[in-house]
């Protein structure tokens, strides 16, 4: 399987994907740091994260895939949402709950 396929079985078999540097106890800068405190307020269950830091394929995949040139970067059912600051407008405005609502 080739780099984008990968990807989007990752994003296509998992719910919630976040494409982050570190993980989510060891986020290894402020913009995927703040991704999780953002998907945690929102109650988000079952996240799937990838470091990118782990592998260089998916790192610059990610940025292809999406046709978004920054990590972290957050998928919702296949559906490509955004990045950090993305998440946050969406926070602040409600639009992001109303995606984990049960």
């Amino acid at each position: 399987m080739d780099t984008q396929e990968v990807i989007r079985k990752q994003v296509t078999d998992n719910p919630v994907v976040l494409y982050m540097k570190g993980t989510p106890d060891a986020p290894m800068c402020g913009f995927s740091a703040a991704a999780v405190q953002i998907l945690e307020a929102c109650g988000a269950d079952n996240v799937a994260t990838v470091n990118v830091l782990a592998d260089n394929d998916i790192r610059q995949g990610i940025k292809e895939f999406s046709q978004w040139p920054t990590i972290p970067q957050l998928y919702v059912n296949g559906e490509f949402i955004g990045g950090a600051d993305i998440m946050r407008e969406m926070y602040q405005s409600g639009e992001l709950h109303k995606l984990f609502q049960k």
